[in-house]
C-alpha cells in the first residue's frame, strides 16, 4: 500500500499506467462517413469509438468497414489522436454480421486499442466471439496485442446473467489469452426495447437496471458506462443524469454529440474540494507511516481504514493521468 501510494508523488509516463484509460465520455462516430472519419483525430474525447453497429445503416456497413479498416491500417499517418483511446465497435454475433466486420478489419496492419462488441446476452455467444476473432486474426496476434475487451448488457436475460457473463468473458482471456475485458456497457435503448419500456428523459424506468449492472461491474473490477442521454439539446438534464451516475459507481458515459463530451467529462470528474481531501489524505498517510505511529490514523475528524484510502487513490490516479496526458 505505501509503494503504491509514493508513485503519486513521481512523476508517472502513460506505459506505466498500466493500460489505465478513464473512460468519462464514449463518443461513438460512424465508420461509413470518410468525411467525419477525417476529424477524429483533432476530436477531444476519452474514448472515440468508430463505429459499424446502430450508428451505421445496413446498407452502409460494407463501406463502414472498408473505411475502418483504412484508418487503422494507415493509423501513424494520423499523428497524435486527441483522445485517450481509440476503439472500434462491431456488430453482435447474433446479427450474422460479426464474421463480415471481423474479416475486413483484420486486413489493418494495426489493431484499435479496444473492441466493443454489443448485445451479449449467453456466455456460450463468447466462444463464437473468440472462434471468429482467432480464425481472422490468429491466436498469437490477439495475444501479442495490447487491445482491450468492451461488452454491452442490453437485455434482461443479459442482466440476470451478468455475473456468469463478466466471469467467462474473464476466464476466456485468462485461459484462451482472448483480448483482457477492461469495461461493460449498459445500452439502454436496446434493453428498453427488449422489456417493452418507454424512454424517458429522466431514466427512472431503468434505475433498477442501472444499479444492478454499476453493481455487477464493481463486483469483478470492471468500469461501468452508463446510457446515452438521448435528448442531445438537454444539457442540463445530462448533467443532472451524470452526476447521478458518477454517485452511483459509474465510471463513465455514452455520448452521441460532441456538445455532450464537456459536460460529461466534467460531471465525472471528483470536485476540487475533494481532490483537495484526496491528495491531503495521502500526504498525511505516508507522513503517519513513516513516523511508523503503532495508533490508528484519523484526518480530518475521521478515522481512516484500507478503503478510505484505496479511495483516494483512485481520485488521484485519475485527475492525475488527465491532466499528464492534455
Amino acid at each position: 500500500m505505501r509503494s503504491a501510494i509514493r508513485a503519486f508523488s513521481t512523476n508517472v509516463t502513460k506505459t506505466d499506467r498500466k493500460g489505465f484509460v478513464p473512460r468519462r465520455a464514449l463518443l461513438y462516430v460512424p465508420g461509413s462517413s470518410e468525411k467525419v472519419l477525417a476529424k477524429v483525430p483533432k476530436i477531444k474525447v476519452d474514448s472515440l469509438v468508430l463505429e459499424l453497429e446502430d450508428g451505421c445503416p445496413l446498407a452502409s456497413k460494407a463501406q463502414a468497414r472498408t473505411n475502418i479498416a483504412a484508418y487503422l491500417d494507415d493509423l501513424p499517418s494520423k499523428g497524435d489522436h486527441a483522445c485517450f483511446e481509440l476503439g472500434v465497435r462491431v456488430n453482435s454475433v447474433s446479427s450474422g454480421l460479426l464474421a463480415d466486420d471481423v474479416k475486413e478489419l483484420s486486413k489493418a496492419k494495426h489493431l484499435p486499442q479496444v473492441f466493443l462488441v454489443p448485445k451479449v446476452d449467453d456466455p456460450d455467444e463468447l466462444a463464437a466471439i473468440w472462434d471468429i476473432f482467432k480464425t481472422n486474426y490468429g491466436a498469437e496476434r490477439i495475444q501479442n496485442s495490447k487491445s482491450r475487451l468492451i461488452i454491452y448488457i442490453e437485455s434482461a436475460r443479459a442482466l440476470l446473467d451478468m455475473p456468469r457473463l463478466l466471469a467467462t468473458t474473464l476466464n476466456l482471456h485468462k485461459n484462451a489469452g482472448f483480448f483482457k475485458l477492461d469495461g461493460v456497457v449498459f445500452g439502454s435503448d436496446d434493453f428498453c426495447a427488449d422489456l417493452g419500456m418507454s424512454r424517458s428523459n429522466e431514466g427512472t424506468e431503468t434505475l433498477y437496471a442501472r444499479q444492478r449492472f454499476v453493481t455487477c461491474c464493481k463486483a469483478f473490477s470492471l468500469q461501468a458506462i452508463d446510457s446515452v442521454y438521448i435528448d442531445i439539446k438537454d444539457l442540463d438534464g445530462l448533467r443532472r443524469q451524470s452526476i447521478e451516475g458518477k454517485a452511483w459507481g459509474f465510471d463513465g458515459k455514452q455520448c452521441i454529440h460532441p456538445t455532450q463530451i464537456p459536460v460529461i467529462q466534467e460531471s465525472f470528474l471528483p470536485p476540487p474540494d475533494k481532490i483537495e481531501w484526496a491528495k491531503a489524505l495521502i500526504d498525511e498517510y505516508i507522513k503517519h507511516e513513516n513516523e511508523q505511529r503503532n495508533t490508528v490514523l484519523t484526518f480530518r475528524g475521521s478515522m481512516v481504514d484500507r478503503p478510505v484510502i484505496l479511495q483516494a487513490m483512485n481520485i488521484v490516479q485519475t485527475v492525475k493521468y488527465i491532466q499528464e496526458s492534455q
